[in-house]
């Protein structure tokens, strides 16, 4: 079986999709829906995004159809999967029309902003019988798909602790994203990679304990504990979007197994990207390595490997835990947890 995917949105997310594509085994892009003329006619190059090179003049749309409606897309009875790449404020409509169409979906993230919208998507999804799928790509990206291995594994022992950060600096690259509230604020667009990855690496928390900075009601830093009914792990993260202005992007994690530690630390620096630690292994005893976590080495790799993710979902009839919608709403349920404990400076139920 070939899982035919038609594309909804072609901004650079929608290109990303796209392209990432290309590499899948058993899928295709088939079709995609986006209002713009230009982008129908295969001229892409206003596509432009904060990694990745800008879209084509000419892009190669052989066998592929292009949709000014999409609901032109979603009553094509060829599509089998619906990849939605439109601002987050359109996901909950959308999905709902494409599971309602018969069609399993695939949402990038956030699931949505607001928790209500995350649960009618759900809820929706399950009446219809269709999967409901969530772009969470993080997990997907080498060094945090090789630690999921090794966690998992228990190629080192139990995981003890952890300690996560993901940080930017106010993004002026693109005019809708500097759009706070629109986006749930960095405590939602930006953190959410954290806590999804933390809910499907070490389980999600019973609560949360946060301090952070709050801009106009909604998350602009925030540093969290997340507290589980296990007391021998520990789990911390920061995350926000007030570095300074030539630290654009930054990563980092720091797990604490049995048998070893085992670091990374990555980010751009002014206009450089910079590797301040590659993945590292320490063991308690013997010579420290850095192992090849793997991957192509191509911009949409990660993307390619989610998609693949996904199309083999489609193909098994159910979705892989990486990319659940619950997951995807355990997610967002810690962002708003965390919101409220650095509201009331209390440890807040997730939930």
């Amino acid at each position: 079986m070939t899982v035919k995917i038609g594309i909804v949105g072609l901004g650079f997310m929608g290109m990303t999709h796209f392209e990432g594509a290309k590499k899948v085994q058993g899928g295709e892009v088939v079709a995609f829906a986006t209002r713009n003329e230009k982008k129908l006619a295969g001229d892409w190059s206003s596509i432009q995004g904060n990694f990745g090179p800008r879209g084509s003049e000419k892009t190669d749309l052989t066998g592929v159809t292009g949709y000014a409606d999409y609901k032109d897309l979603l009553a094509n009875p060829d599509i089998d999967m619906v990849n939605i790449c439109l601002p987050t404020e359109k996901h909950e409509s959308i999905a709902i029309e494409a599971l309602e169409a018969g069609k399993h979906v695939l949402v990038e993230k956030p699931i949505s902003i607001e928790l209500e919208a995350a649960e009618r998507m759900l809820a929706a999804a399950k009446k219809s019988g269709k999967l409901l799928m969530v772009a969470q790509v993080l997990p997907f990206f080498p060094e945090f798909a090789w630690v999921r291995n090794v966690v998992e594994n228990g190629t080192y022992g139990k995981l003890q602790a952890a300690a996560f950060r993901r940080v930017i600096a106010p993004p002026d690259w693109s005019s809708d994203i500097k759009d706070f509230k629109k986006l749930g604020g960095w405590g939602i667009d930006l953190h959410i990679h954290d806590n999804h990855y933390i809910g499907l690496l070490c389980g999600v928390p019973s609560k949360v304990f946060s301090r952070g900075l709050l801009k106009e009601g909604f998350v602009n830093h925030v540093c969290t504990q997340y507290l589980y009914d296990d007391p021998d792990v520990t789990v911390s993260c920061i995350s926000g979007g007030i570095a300074a202005g030539q630290l654009k992007f930054a990563h980092s994690f720091e797990l604490i197994l049995e048998q070893a530690t085992i670091q990374f630390d990555c980010g751009t620096y002014g206009d450089d990207w910079v590797v301040n630690r590659p993945l590292t292994v320490i063991p308690n005893e013997g010579p420290i390595e850095t192992p090849d976590p793997g991957g192509s080495g191509e911009w949409c790799a990660a993307f390619t490997d989610e998609i693949q993710a996904a199309v083999d979902g489609v193909q098994a009839g159910v979705a892989p835990k990486v990319l659940s919608g619950e997951l995807a709403c355990d997610a967002l349920k810690l962002c708003y947890a965390e919101a409220e404990s650095i509201r009331t400076a209390t440890p807040i139920p997730v939930g």
